[in-house]
């Protein structure tokens, strides 16, 4: 579960912005898109969060930031070498922050344990970290490390609640890696539920799909089947049936390129030797007598093979209480599609594990409809400049009763493209 998020000079994100998911007052209504923190302190969290805001405000790059700091800490320590330069972008229009560390934090609850996890970096290493943990609501310092650039020397503090070989993980820590990642690496169980929560953030960049080959391999289990289908149905998508066939791959059907060497498609051919691919199928409904007609899934539109790609993760997502974070999440998606997911990701029934939904759109028909909280509205814009600034509608105080929509294209909550006269 993901409590606040936070980046600084990162991309276009000079001064530190940070996105929240606690919900605000308890006044608020549709208090069923928001969920009680398995935490004492009686926080709640909201099940799902859109950013708003022109092309090229930030948005994409609020999302980079998660995928880059899920990566970094999956991978830190054991995709990197020794003097391998990290690949982070600072902001590059002020002449103090290119050289400055990017600096990222994350405070989100594991096993019913609140977490605040962090670290900054320079291309060349890790320049701090720290970890606080909070068991019972009381916060214990488990990790501080501090580079000095002017002694070339790490500071390290480890709190008296942190356990195990520290001098062993702390001595096998490369400058251009986390302790967190190699700590974890070499069997620290301590650390372990962290790990497991970046594990199950889920991070599509814009342009990416979830990937229909984890929905095709749910449907092979008929239960989760008979879920996705459902899912796709009720989206009024006319499929009567899913059907997932395994095919041999067929070497000599390969179309290899003319020019490659025969030895180079031997090697390949031999690979590929005996193995299957997972080839799925939709039925549809005909008035035809003789049955429905099968269709393969690559002469299927965009938005069907777009909403089977996010069957099965969303169905894992709330399943598992996983966190997904999609930019764009409207491409090739009709608006009442998008109201129909959402529906899905606040119904308390359905979303028992507490999944949340986090996406950055240009759709703002979801502003009219009874189905986002105030705080759940967020909106990206750049100053003069251009740096990101990320804000909540609730900075504005609108009335319960306003017109979000209207109030958002006449430019009172700012955000929009300034677009100048066209002169031919």
């Amino acid at each position: 579960m993901l409590i606040e998020f936070s980046v600084t000079n990162y991309r276009s994100f000079l001064g530190t912005q940070c996105l929240s998911m606690a919900a605000g007052s308890k006044a608020e209504p549709l208090v069923e898109n928001t969920f009680e923190a398995p935490t004492t302190g009686k926080l709640r969290l909201l099940r799902s969060a859109v950013i708003y805001g022109p092309n090229a405000a930030g948005k994409s790059n609020l999302v980079k930031a998660l995928a880059f700091v899920r990566e970094f800490i999956l991978n830190s320590s054991k995709e990197r070498q020794e003097g391998e330069s990290i690949e982070r972008t600072p902001f590059l229009l002020n002449a103090d922050s290119k050289n400055q560390p990017s600096e990222f934090e994350i405070f989100f609850i594991q096993n019913g344990v609140r977490y605040q996890y962090g670290f900054a970096c320079t291309e060349d290493r890790v320049t701090s970290e720290w970890l606080l943990v909070y068991p019972k609501n009381r916060a214990q310092r488990w990790l501080e490390r501090n580079f000095d650039p002017e002694t070339k020397q790490e500071d390290w503090d480890f709190g008296i609640n942190f356990k195990g070989s520290k001098k062993t993980w702390k001595e096998s820590t490369r400058p251009n890696a986390l302790f967190l990642s190699t700590a974890i690496q070499l069997n620290c169980e301590q650390l372990k539920p962290i790990l497991q929560w970046f594990k199950k953030l889920v991070v599509i960049e814009h342009g990416d799909l979830m990937g229909d080959e984890f929905s095709a391999s749910c449907c092979e289990d008929l239960a989760k089947k008979d879920r996705i289908l459902t899912f796709v149905q009720n989206a009024d998508i006319q499929i009567s049936n899913i059907v997932v066939e395994e095919e041999k791959i067929s070497p000599e059907d390969i179309p290899f390129p003319k020019d490659m060497p025969n030895e180079i498609k031997r090697v390949i051919k031999k690979d590929l030797d005996g193995r299957t691919i997972k080839r799925v199928n939709f039925l549809h409904k005909t008035s035809d007598p003789s049955g429905d007609v099968p269709m393969d899934i690559e002469d299927e539109s965009d938005g069907t093979l777009k909403l089977f790609s996010y069957a099965g993760p969303l169905m894992d997502i709330m399943e598992q209480g996983r966190v997904l974070v999609v930019d764009e999440f409207n491409n090739s998606f009709h608006p009442l599609i998008i109201e129909y997911l959402l529906k899905i990701i606040h119904n308390d029934e359905m979303n028992r594990a507490n999944g949340q939904l986090i996406f950055t759109t240009h759709d703002t028909s979801l502003l009219d409809q009874d189905i986002l909280r105030r705080d759940q509205v967020w909106f990206m814009e750049k100053d003069e400049n251009q740096d990101s600034t990320l804000y909540s509608l609730l900075e504005f105080k609108p009335r319960k009763n306003e017109a979000l929509r209207r109030g958002y294209i006449q430019g009172r909550y700012g955000a929009l493209p300034y677009i100048g006269e066209v002169r031919f």
